[in-house]
């Protein structure tokens, strides 16, 4: 898909949806930057793995994308160490789940901060070369949630609707550089982060954990199946391609039909 020897930068990428993602692109040719946090051993030999499966070049970064800074060093980073960021990959974020009254303010400034802040400060810190080079793919990992809302996720819901308008600003602004920007909405895909959530929506719903994932989770989804990861990190390889040149400003909806009904 013409993305040999060009460089992706994928955010919240040690585990879940960003490694495959990362993986997916590397099988394209890409040299790629992982970024994330977790057990340094699990994460070197995730990278390694990059390297002698795809034969590309995969370095990792620690930078911690709740500041601003960190999110430019990071693709400074990746400028300095490959010449580029082609493709951009915004994928870190986190999750809470409590309702409004209750929902701590430290978790909103972060959920704000990670899923929402990091996007902006990585896309304002990638444009001036994509522009340059007159060739760039952003791709932001949004949610079925930035399209509707659920219960208990008020911080979450917000950042992923934010996303949803930061993706179409960004693709307005440069459509006419060879820079595309789309935002991909799962829904409910099994990742860490989606395991993590279900202890605290089955305490916020008085319900136990299995009834979390039937009546909550895949209720919403009338496939009745978890989204797979290597299904988002396809969809995110073709948006990245020559191929979807002409889409972008668009929310690509992969949610086994939830935001349908």
């Amino acid at each position: 898909m013409s993305l040999k020897g060009k460089t992706s930068v994928v955010t919240g990428s040690t585990s879940g949806i960003g490694l495959a993602i990362a993986r997916a692109l590397a099988a394209e040719g890409t040299n790629v930057v992982i970024n994330g946090f977790g057990d340094p051993a699990a994460i070197e030999k995730e990278r390694a793995g990059i390297e002698s499966e795809f034969g590309v070049k995969a370095v990792y970064s620690a930078a911690d994308l709740t500041k601003g800074s960190e999110c430019a060093a990071l693709v400074k980073f990746a400028e300095d160490t490959f010449g580029s960021v082609d493709v951009l990959v915004n994928n870190a974020g986190v999750q809470h789940v409590s309702p409004i009254e209750e929902f701590p303010d430290d978790k909103w400034d972060l959920i704000i901060a990670l899923n929402l802040s990091a996007a902006f400060h990585a896309i304002k810190a990638a444009v001036p070369g994509m522009k340059a080079r007159k060739w760039g793919r952003i791709i932001n990992t949004a949610s079925a949630h930035a399209l509707v809302a659920s219960p208990f996720k008020s911080a979450y819901v917000s950042a992923k609707h934010g996303i949803a308008g930061l993706t179409k600003t960004v693709a307005l602004e440069t459509a006419t550089f060879g820079i595309t920007c789309n935002a991909i909405c799962p829904g409910y895909v099994w990742t860490p982060l989606v395991e993590k959530q279900i202890p605290d929506t089955a305490k916020a719903r008085g319900m136990t954990e299995e009834q979390v994932k039937r009546d909550v989770l895949l209720a919403a989804q009338p496939t009745k199946e978890f989204v797979t990861v290597e299904e988002v990190a396809a969809l995110a390889v073709f948006l990245a391609s020559d191929a979807a040149r002409s889409i972008t400003g668009s929310l690509q909806q992969i949610d086994g039909g939830w935001v349908a009904e």
